[in-house]
């Protein structure tokens, strides 16, 4: 059964969640040739807050 984490800055609409659930279902299915009933999306919002890149958070102001 394929599985995929995806994770974000931030937070995505639910219409994001479901476009990116359909269209890599749609790629894994197809790429991997297993039925779309076994494919599981994980999406992860993650705060900026707690994400650091070149030394600083990604809410700190630039």
């Amino acid at each position: 059964m394929p599985y995929v984490n995806i994770r974000v800055a931030g937070s995505l609409s639910r219409e994001q969640k479901q476009n990116i659930v359909k269209r890599v279902t749609d790629v894994i299915a197809e790429e991997a040739n297993k039925p779309k009933q076994s494919v599981l999306i994980f999406i992860d919002e993650e705060s900026r807050e707690n994400i650091g890149s070149g030394g600083v958070l990604l809410d700190e102001p630039k």
